[in-house]
């Protein structure tokens, strides 16, 4: 039987440069949650250069740690001092390769994400396929709903009918205490037959679980979050007393933490986030686990501009993301995107972009606009 030979491989792909960005886009509409309110999404974009081919990250830290531990300082500075002066100038046969320059360095799951995004991204386009084809997707188009932020009664119900009309799968309102249970009784009340969940950022004790049973009356899909962050048993206790799943977000960083959540009880369902678990390779195994669990999964967003939501797309045709995601169409947020391929969807229906890699290419002029500063590693 004929052996492969140092011709016939492929060779290991070289970083030969990277640029690193910072991005503001202004939000067509202000996104409040239970943690505080954003008018505009400051993001860190990270550009991978081999050969005459590019790569592209997204960073999803806030500017201060308030969604989780990450903030868009921390994750710069190891950027900077670390991460990107590791791997410029290297070589790297495959992402596996580069997660073992990333894992020892403890937390900074977003900053880690970035990089190893962006390589993915290099790495698709370097062999000529989509993105979707190497992570083990198959779907040409994703079902996805939205996330609607905290307002005034009325206008929720406005945008509720105003989405369902646009065909969106899912419906997803944002929660506090004293904007809870009122709120769903009334969406509920005007539209019996939605798709309805809630996410409460963290925002309840055990001590609310008098309301967190009264949700368990308005036939949610789930209850996203409603817990503290980095508590898993106590969503066991809670999951235990209600009907309605519970669904973990910001708990689940890695594959360990979700099978801890489903050996114990806590959730029935998880939200995966490429940007909070560190990337594709931590992504896929949280996926994979909670497949053989028969657990369905879907795919959350973080108010991504086109390079995000992109790698969010083709994350979400891998086969056990069975509940629609938050990667509605880019125009709900921005007035216009940094990339150059409308990210819309139709009758709830979120197409994947074609073309090698992740199917998106920057906007240089507009980028250049709205870029606040920009560093360069390499050559």
């Amino acid at each position: 039987m004929p052996t492969a030979t140092s011709s016939t491989l492929r060779p290991a792909l070289r970083i030969d440069q990277a640029e690193l960005r910072i991005v503001r886009l202004p939000l067509l509409t202000p996104f409040t949650i239970a943690t505080g309110t954003m008018h505009e999404k400051l993001f860190p974009l990270l550009i991978l250069r081999s050969g005459g081919i590019e790569g592209y990250g997204e960073g999803v830290m806030d500017p201060l740690p308030d969604y989780l531990d990450e903030s868009l300082a921390g994750g710069m500075a190891l950027l900077r001092d670390v991460l990107l002066p590791a791997i410029v100038g290297q070589r790297f046969d495959n992402p596996a390769a580069l997660e073992a320059v990333l894992s020892p360095w403890r937390g900074h799951f977003m900053t880690k994400a970035m990089v190893e995004m962006a390589f993915w991204d290099l790495w698709a386009k370097s062999l000529g396929l989509p993105l979707k084809t190497l992570l083990g997707g198959t779907k040409s188009e994703i079902e996805v709903g939205v996330s609607l932020g905290i307002n005034p009664f009325d206008v929720t119900l406005d945008r509720v009918e105003s989405h369902l009309a646009q065909g969106y799968k899912r419906i997803k309102l944002k929660i506090m205490p004293g904007h809870d249970v009122a709120l769903v009784k009334a969406v509920r009340a005007a539209f019996p037959a939605a798709h309805l969940t809630v996410d409460a950022n963290s925002a309840y004790t055990l001590a609310d679980t008098g309301i967190m049973e009264a949700l368990d009356d308005f036939g949610l899909d789930y209850i996203e979050q409603p817990l503290a962050w980095d508590d898993i048993h106590d969503h066991a206790e809670l999951q235990a007393r209600l009907r309605t799943a519970v669904c973990l977000d910001e708990c689940i960083r890695t594959a360990a933490d979700a099978r801890k959540a489903l050996q114990s009880g806590a959730t029935r369902v998880i939200n995966i986030k490429v940007g909070r678990v560190g990337g594709y390779q931590e992504a896929r195994r949280i996926h994979d686990l909670c497949a053989a669990w028969t657990y369905p999964v879907w795919c959350g967003g973080m108010l991504e501009s086109g390079i995000g939501r992109a790698h969010n797309i083709h994350l979400s045709t891998l086969p056990n993301f069975r509940k629609p995601g938050d990667t509605s169409s880019s125009s709900r947020y921005f007035a216009k995107d940094i990339v150059n391929e409308p990210l819309e969807a139709r009758d709830g229906l979120m197409p994947v972009p074609a073309g090698a890699g992740s199917g998106v290419t920057l906007d240089r002029g507009f980028l250049g606009k709205v870029t606040v500063s920009t560093e360069s590693f390499g050559p």
